[in-house]
C-alpha cells in the first residue's frame, strides 16, 4: 500500500500519476493513484472513489484533480496520542442518557479534537506530501481539503453533506489546521444525528482527509451532476446543475443554479445534441478565492453572469458523456461534482459517489398524489419529490434557532445546510428561498421522503409562523404552495401485473416537467402531447410578439419579453428553443415509443391572453368555431408564428434526435386546407415521410369522417377528438353551462360517426386512435371503442391502469375486427 508512485519530471492536474521526486513513505499517506473503491476502510468512501477514477477512468479522457489521502489510521493515531477516546466515549454515554444534549456533546467533542496536537510524524508526512504535489519553485499550492468517512457512500447511507470541506487552503499550517477541522467534523450535530438514525456506533467510523489540487472554478463555474433524474428515478437522463464560482454555492443551495438535462440513449449519436433542457437560474452570488483573511468569499454576480448559462452545449454534452462513463464503470447511478478551470478552460470531476435515494426505490410501484380541489396559489419553486403535505408554517432564520422548530410543521428557511438535518427530520415539508434540484435541502428532502419546494425566492418573507399552507409537488417540476389546508388523495399503482392488450393504451401529456414521473408506466407512447401548455406556461409570449418585437406597441409587454428572453440573443430563438426542449422532454420520457405532438390549437381569445398577444389577434364572437387550428398555419396573419412551431419540431427530430415524435394537425376543416398545411410544413423543414416523419390529423369535425378516405391519403393517421366532435355533431357549445346536460360523448349520433370512421379505416394501414377522456370517464364508452376496432386509446396517466384493465376485459370477449377484415 505504501509503495512509491512512479517518478515524473512534471505533473499535470489532470493526470492519474503521483507527484515527482516522491520521498515520503508513511502509513499515514496514500496517493489517490494508490487506492481503489475497495479501500474505503483505509481512506473513506470519497477518497477511495477519487482513486478509482484516477486509476481507471482518466484513460477514457475524464479529468480528475490529483492529490493524496491522509489515511483513517492517522485519525485513529491522533485520537490515541491525545488520549481522546475515553473522553469521547464518556460524552456519548451522557448523550445516550440525555438525547436533548446533542448540541452540547457535539460542541464538547469538537473542542477536544481542535485542542489536540497533531503528532510530529503525522505533521511531517502531510507536509512532505503537500510539498511534493507542487512543481518545484511554485508558490504554496491551493488545495481542497475534504473529509472522507470510512462508512461513507454505502448503499444504505450516503453521508452526503454530513462532513466538512475546506477550499482554497494554502500553506503548511493552514493545511494542518484544515485536517484537524476535518477530524472534528465527524462530530458535528448533523453527523452525530445521521449516525444515530442509520444505526452506526459513534466510535466505529474514522475520518480520512483528502487533499486535492484546487480547480480554479472561482474564475469559471462548477456544480453537481447525477446520472439519473433525482425526483422520478428516470434512468435515461443526466441532470447537471451549475453556477459561477466554487461549487459550494450549488451544494449548499445558496443560489438558484442553471439546470440541464441530457438524454443518455442518444449521447453516442454524433449527429445529435440531445440536450433536452437548459434552464437559466438566478445565480445571484458566486464564491471566489478571498484576498484577505478568509479563504473564500461570496460576491454578487454581474447582470451578464445572471442571464448567461454557465456551460456551452459542448460542455454540457462532455459532462454527460463522463457521467455515463462513470455510471457504467461503477455499475450504478452516480452523484458527481464537477468544476471548470477558468485558467485552462478544462472540465474536471472532483467527486463521485453512488446515488442512494432513487436507485433504492422498489420497482413496479407508483404512488400518485392529487389535490381534491383548487386553492389559491401563493408561491412556486422547484418541486422535490411528487408528494403533497400540509401544515402550519414554522420559519427558522438560522441553525442557531433550530430549537424553536415545532415538530410536524412546514419548515420555511432561506436555505439549509447539514446542520439543519436534525429538524428537517421532524418537518412535514420543506420550503426554501434559494437552491436547486441538487442543493442540500433537495438531497436531504429526497432521502427523508419529504415534499419540498426549493428556490421560491421569497418564502421567508411571504409566510408567517402558524400560517396554514399546502405544499404540492404533484404537478411536475414546479412545486406550488397553496393557501390553507387542502384535501388530497394518494393512489397506489401496482405495475407488477398489468394485463397485455392488442389495443394500444397511450397517455395524454402536456406538462414537460411531469413527463418523467410516468416513465415506469407500461404505456405504448403518448397519444396526445399538447404544446399549448408549453407555450402558455413556459414561453408565455405570443409568437408574433417575438417575430415583430420592434413593432410591438405595448411597453409593459416589451419589458416582460426582454426579461424572459434575456439569455437569448435572438427573441425568436427563445420560442423555438423553449418549445423544442419542452416537447423533447415529453418525447424522451417514453422513447422509443411514439409521441403524437398536436400543433397549436389556441383560440383567438387564448392567444390574445399571451404576452403581447392583443396586438395580433382579432376579436371573435365565437372563438371556438373561429380562427383556430389549421386555418391559422397558412394564413399570412399567423404564418410566421407557425414557422416558429415548425422550427421547434424540426429541432427535436433532427438536432436533438428524438425521431419518435409524430405531428398532428388540429381542426383541419377541408381537404384543400389539408394541402395548404402540408405544404407549409414542408416549407419549414417538416416534409411528410422525410426521416420517417408521420403527420396525423385530428378527427374532430364531421367533414374529417365523411371524407375520411380522402383525408387518409393526405395524412398517416387519425386521432379522434371527442370533445369537439361531440360539439359539432350535436350542435352543443362544449363550454355552455346551460347546455351541459346535452353534451355527452356517448350520444348515439356521436358513437355512430365514430363507428363510421372505424369502419372506413378497418383493414387499411391508417391507424385510428382517440385522445379524449371519455374512455376513462365512461367504461362503456371504452368497451364500444374496442368492439369497433379502435387502434389506440390515450388517457391521462392516472387513468391508465383502469382503462388498460377494462380494455383487456373487453378484448377477451371481442374478436379483433381490424384483423378479420
Amino acid at each position: 500500500m505504501n509503495k512509491k508512485p512512479p517518478v515524473k519530471k512534471s505533473m499535470s492536474v489532470e493526470t492519474a500519476s503521483s507527484p515527482s521526486s516522491l520521498g515520503v513513505t508513511s502509513k499515514f499517506i496514500l496517493w489517490f493513484s494508490q487506492v481503489s473503491r475497495n479501500d474505503g476502510n483505509l481512506v473513506g468512501g470519497k477518497n477511495a472513489s477519487l482513486g478509482e477514477m484516477i486509476v481507471n477512468l482518466t484513460k477514457s479522457g475524464i479529468r480528475v484533480p490529483d492529490g493524496f489521502a491522509v489515511a483513517a489510521a492517522a485519525y485513529r493515531e491522533f485520537i490515541a496520542i491525545n488520549d481522546l477516546e475515553e473522553d469521547i466515549t464518556r460524552e456519548f454515554a451522557a448523550l445516550s442518557r440525555a438525547p436533548e444534549k446533542l448540541q452540547q456533546v457535539g460542541r464538547n467533542v469538537r473542542a477536544k479534537i481542535l485542542g489536540g496536537t497533531i503528532p510530529q510524524d503525522l505533521r511531517n508526512a502531510i507536509i512532505n506530501a503537500y510539498h511534493q504535489m507542487a512543481d518545484a519553485g511554485a508558490v504554496p499550492l491551493a488545495v481542497a481539503v475534504r473529509s472522507s468517512a470510512t462508512a461513507e457512500d454505502l448503499p444504505e447511507a450516503s453521508f452526503a453533506g454530513q462532513l466538512e470541506t475546506f477550499l482554497n487552503i494554502s500553506g503548511d499550517e493552514a493545511l494542518l489546521d484544515a485536517c484537524k477541522k476535518c477530524f472534528a467534523s465527524l462530530f458535528t450535530d448533523r453527523a452525530i444525528s445521521y449516525r444515530q438514525t442509520h444505526g452506526f456506533g459513534q466510535s466505529e467510523i474514522a475520518i480520512s482527509v483528502g487533499v486535492q489540487r484546487m480547480v480554479r472554478s472561482d474564475k469559471a463555474c462548477s456544480g453537481v451532476m447525477f446520472s439519473i433524474d433525482t425526483d422520478s428515478g428516470f434512468p435515461n437522463v443526466v441532470l447537471i446543475n451549475g453556477a459561477w464560482g466554487l461549487g459550494e454555492t450549488v451544494v449548499q443551495g445558496m443560489v438558484d443554479p442553471d439546470e440541464f438535462d441530457v438524454f443518455k440513449p442518444l449521447l453516442g449519436e454524433p449527429a445529435y445534441q440531445p440536450v433536452i433542457r437548459k434552464q437559466c437560474g438566478g445565480k445571484a452570488q458566486k464564491m471566489i478565492y478571498a484576498t484577505k483573511g478568509e479563504t473564500t468569499a461570496l460576491v454578487d454576480t454581474s447582470r451578464e453572469e445572471r442571464v448567461s448559462f454557465v456551460l456551452t452545449s459542448e460542455e454540457i454534452l462532455a459532462l454527460a458523456h463522463w457521467a455515463v462513463t462513470i455510471e457504467k464503470h461503477y455499475g450504478q447511478a452516480m452523484d458527481m461534482e464537477w468544476a471548470k478551470d477558468g485558467e485552462t478552460g478544462e472540465l474536471f470531476i472532483v467527486q463521485a459517489r453512488p446515488e442512494t435515494v432513487q436507485s433504492r426505490r422498489a420497482a413496479g410501484h407508483l404512488r400518485s398524489y392529487k389535490l381534491k380541489g383548487k386553492g389559491v396559489r401563493l408561491l412556486e419553486g422547484v418541486a422535490i419529490g411528487d408528494a403533497i403535505a400540509n401544515g402550519k408554517v414554522c420559519r427558522i432564520e438560522s441553525a442557531a434557532n433550530i430549537a424553536d422548530f415545532k415538530e410536524g410543521s412546514i419548515l420555511v428557511a432561506k436555505m439549509t445546510d447539514p446542520d439543519w438535518v436534525p429538524i428537517m427530520k421532524k418537518a412535514a415539508a420543506i420550503v426554501t428561498d434559494h437552491g436547486g434540484r441538487t442543493s442540500h435541502a433537495a438531497i436531504v428532502s429526497r432521502e427523508l421522503g419529504l415534499p419540498a419546494v426549493i428556490g421560491t425566492g421569497t418564502a421567508t418573507k411571504t409566510f408567517v409562523d402558524d400560517q396554514a399552507i399546502t405544499v404540492s409537488c404533484a404537478e411536475g417540476e414546479t412545486g406550488v404552495i397553496y393557501d390553507g389546508l387542502l384535501d388530497f388523495e394518494t393512489v397506489e399503482i401496482d405495475l407488477t401485473d398489468v394485463p397485455r392488450t392488442r389495443t394500444k393504451i397511450m397517455v395524454n401529456l402536456a406538462n414537460p416537467s411531469a413527463a418523467f414521473r410516468w416513465w415506469q408506466l407500461p404505456s405504448d407512447g403518448v397519444g396526445l402531447a399538447r404544446i399549448e401548455f408549453i407555450i402558455s406556461n413556459m414561453i408565455k409570449v405570443h409568437p408574433l410578439a417575438l417575430t415583430n418585437f420592434d413593432a410591438l406597441k405595448d411597453q409593459a409587454a416589451r419589458s416582460k419579453i426582454e426579461e424572459l428572453t434575456a439569455a437569448y440573443e435572438n427573441k425568436e430563438e427563445f420560442f423555438i428553443d423553449q418549445l423544442a426542449q419542452g416537447v423533447a422532454r415529453i418525447a424522451a420520457g417514453c422513447h422509443p415509443n411514439p409521441v403524437i405532438v398536436r400543433m397549436s390549437d389556441f383560440k383567438t381569445n387564448e392567444y390574445a391572453g399571451l404576452i403581447g398577444g392583443e396586438q395580433f389577434e382579432p376579436q371573435e364572437d365565437n372563438p371556438m368555431l373561429g380562427w383556430r387550428g389549421a386555418s391559422r398555419y397558412y394564413d399570412d396573419r399567423y404564418r410566421a408564428g407557425f414557422a416558429l412551431e415548425c422550427k421547434a419540431m424540426a429541432r427535436v427530430r433532427t438536432h436533438i434526435g428524438l425521431t419518435n415524435i409524430k405531428l398532428m394537425i388540429p381542426f383541419c376543416r377541408t381537404l384543400e386546407e389539408a394541402d395548404k398545411v402540408i405544404e407549409e410544413l414542408g416549407r419549414n423543414g417538416l416534409k411528410r415521410g422525410d426521416n420517417g416523419l408521420e403527420i396525423y390529423v385530428m378527427a374532430e369535425i364531421p367533414s374529417n369522417i365523411l371524407l375520411a378516405k380522402q383525408f387518409a391519403e393526405k395524412f398517416d393517421g387519425f386521432s379522434i377528438g371527442s370533445n369537439d366532435l361531440t360539439q359539432l355533431t350535436l350542435g352543443v357549445d362544449r363550454d355552455s353551462e346551460i347546455l351541459k346536460t346535452l353534451f355527452d360523448e356517448r350520444n348515439e349520433a356521436v358513437k355512430a360517426i365514430i363507428a363510421d370512421l372505424l369502419e372506413k379505416m378497418g383493414g387499411t394501414n391508417t391507424p385510428v386512435g382517440i385522445c379524449g377522456e371519455a374512455p376513462s370517464n365512461y367504461p362503456d364508452f371504452a368497451q364500444f371503442l374496442v368492439e369497433n376496432g379502435i387502434d389506440s386509446i390515450s388517457v391521462s396517466p392516472d387513468s391508465f391502469l383502469k382503462v388498460k384493465e377494462r380494455v383487456a376485459e373487453t378484448e377477451a370477449e371481442t374478436p379483433d375486427r381490424r384483423t378479420i377484415q
